[in-house]
């Protein structure tokens, strides 16, 4: 994360900081991702890392302590002067109820301040309309929030991540479009609104997923690199300065439409890389075509199968990738998705593989690795979307 402004409002690092009075909140910000992605960090530590004055670290680590978001962990000994007191951030410091609308399943989940999922309910499902993902939440919240400990009045947020304009590419799914035609004019963040008592932040699917890779994983050693999530569609995020990129409405990373060379199929990534391929796949093989969104899947019977879906998806990948390679400079490329790790490792060393036996003319090889969140990062990824930005203390507490 290196959005951050000096005095002279220059950016000059990533983790540079400003002393200004006016920019606290910011700073607050920037020591709380800063936190998050070392896991524990002591006072000291975070003056050198920001350039912030000692005492305007003092000031900011008071603050944060008094919100209750970082707890103080054991102090270090053994060195000269008053030992130094690490913090670390507080799981409990506010708790997040999220939904992601998924082209085969919903979940509604409460999600820590950390990240972990702390209770959910998944409904899996051919495919989603606004009357069942309505539903769905009214039927299960009260039962998601008591198994995760809190009340309503303990929640400080909820969010959705969901594909936009569900209505598109319905059959390449095999929804009736006529019924996802209905998700057109649905708002679905108002209609969720009427049944809790937050408001309701909304975000694409798969940006939040990148987001909740950035705000939750840990890419100190980059800054711009690109995500892809492969679900049921492929997708993804961009990322820049270690910040997420959306785009002016919100589509940044959605890598789905992408162009890739003329083949069976189709000449978009998503006809490629997608899981609804490899679904189409295993049905012709005589199998449970919802199989691949099993995170312990049996292959029997499939391998085949499953290693021609793996050949074709990094394939195409790499493709996107040098493409996206030919216009920013990225230093790496993610790769998570809705499938289980075993698949994830393969299909990262086979981009990997692919990338290599690739004319990489006039642009630099990118490193490759399989993203840290999983098949959740959806769901996560929307609690992302709120602790991303500075979280005052709960009013109702």
């Amino acid at each position: 994360m290196s959005e951050i402004i000096k005095e002279n409002s220059r950016i000059s690092g990533p983790w540079k900081g400003a002393n200004q009075g006016s920019l606290r909140v910011r700073n607050e910000r920037i020591v709380l991702q800063l936190i998050r992605e070392h896991g524990e960090l002591t006072k000291a530590e975070a003056t050198r890392a920001t350039g912030l004055s000692a005492n305007a670290m003092s000031v900011i680590f008071r603050a944060l302590e008094e919100d209750g978001l970082l707890l103080r962990g054991e102090p270090t000994r053994g060195r000269i002067g008053q030992p130094s007191i690490p913090l670390r951030l507080n799981p409990e410091a506010h708790s997040y109820v999220t939904l992601k609308v998924g082209r085969r399943s919903l979940e509604l989940a409460v999600v820590n301040f950390v990240g972990s999922v702390v209770a959910s309910n998944n409904l899996p499902l051919p495919f989603p309309t606004p009357n069942k993902t309505v539903e769905f939440v009214r039927d299960k919240l009260d039962a998601v929030l008591k198994s995760a400990g809190k009340t309503k009045r303990a929640i400080s947020g909820m969010s959705i991540a969901m594909p936009f304009e569900l209505w598109n590419w319905a059959s390449d799914f095999g929804a009736p479009p006529a019924e996802m035609d209905t998700w057109r004019d649905f708002d679905l963040a108002s209609a969720i609104e009427d049944i809790v008592p937050w408001s309701v932040a909304i975000e694409n699917d798969a940006t939040a997923a990148c987001r909740g890779e950035v705000v939750f994983g840990k890419h100190l050693d980059k800054q711009d690199w690109i995500y892809f999530f492969v679900g049921t569609f492929i997708g993804g995020g961009v990322v820049m300065n270690g910040r997420v990129f959306p785009g002016r409405r919100g589509n940044a990373g959605g890598f789905g439409p992408m162009r890739v060379p003329e083949q069976e199929g189709g000449n978009r990534l998503v006809d490629h890389a997608s899981l609804v391929v490899l679904e189409k796949d295993i049905a012709k093989n005589g199998g449970d075509p919802l199989l691949v969104y099993d995170q312990n899947p049996d292959w029997a019977g499939h391998e085949k199968v499953v290693d021609n879906w793996i050949e074709r998806a990094a394939r195409n990948l790499a493709h996107a990738t040098v493409s996206s390679l030919s216009v920013i400079d990225f230093e790496a490329v993610v790769i998570d998705g809705a499938i289980s790790p075993d698949i994830k490792s393969r299909l990262v060393a086979e981009v990997i593989k692919q990338l290599e036996n690739t004319d990489l003319q006039g642009i630099l090889m990118p490193k490759v690795e399989a993203g840290q969140i999983g098949h959740q990062a959806r769901t996560i990824g929307a609690a992302a979307l709120l602790c991303d930005e500075y979280t005052p203390k709960n009013p109702y507490r």
